[in-house]
């Protein structure tokens, strides 16, 4: 019974009520900001897609095509088509938070073609962020209810590998973001109070990634926390 309350009753379940609560706020946050400026059309008139199209050919990257995908907010930049996909609201759209969207993917693109290290670290962080997401939890947890504390351990070490992936996306985001907004002021796509309205909305999507390193982070801190109290009790 003791074993019962210890693990299902245990304290440590407000760092995940706490992770949970910032990523859902930062969504209804970004949500938010995207829909006002979703409303504001930049005042030349240019599309999403344009504005995609106008920054590859200023920095004279060739072989990146600009196509539109499904959904909403599903806009991203694959290095292995070398495509910038652009989502309904964002592909046709004038809007400013369009604009500012379409300019981030290609910030991406700008990323990938300079070489950008953290953009190179993510990169070959994929594979083993994959393994450490879809196991990593469940092999602590096999580790503790079998009392095998270097199973636990190898659990905690696994599940690192995705939260070391979503703290090295932080700086690949913001990156990102800044080269968009100074490109489409720089090149006359927006005006200083509309790269304002971009920059919110840049800055909203951002604090999603934010939120979510913060709620790995806090996972990762409550496996160790369990893995300890464990081993104290044993």
């Amino acid at each position: 019974m003791g074993y019962y309350n210890y693990y299902y009753f245990d304290w440590t379940y407000i760092l995940v009520i706490i992770g949970a609560v910032l990523s859902i706020v930062a969504s209804l946050n970004v949500k938010a900001s995207y829909s006002k400026y979703a409303k504001v059309a930049n005042m030349r008139g240019i599309t999403g897609a344009e504005a995609a199209r106008r920054i590859l050919e200023a920095n004279n990257v060739m072989g990146v095509s600009v196509q539109h995908v499904s959904g909403e907010l599903t806009d991203h930049y694959d290095p292995r088509t070398q495509t910038v996909n652009l989502s309904d609201s964002v592909y046709n759209s004038t809007s400013v938070a369009a604009l500012g969207v379409a300019a981030h993917e290609c910030g991406h693109v700008m990323q990938h073609e300079t070489g950008y290290t953290p953009l190179k670290i993510r990169t070959a962080l994929v594979p083993a962020a994959n393994i450490g997401s879809r196991f990593g939890i469940y092999i602590v947890f096999f580790g503790i209810i079998l009392a095998l504390e270097p199973l636990t351990t190898i659990g905690i070490w696994v599940f690192s590998l995705a939260v070391l992936f979503q703290i090295v996306t932080l700086p690949v985001e913001f990156d990102a973001s800044r080269r968009a907004l100074v490109m489409l002021e720089g090149y006359g796509m927006m005006g200083h109070e509309e790269v304002t309205g971009a920059r919110k909305v840049l800055t909203a999507a951002a604090l999603t990634y934010v939120a979510a390193a913060a709620s790995s982070v806090m996972q990762l801190a409550r496996l160790i926390i369990l893995r300890n109290s464990r081993r104290n009790n044993d």
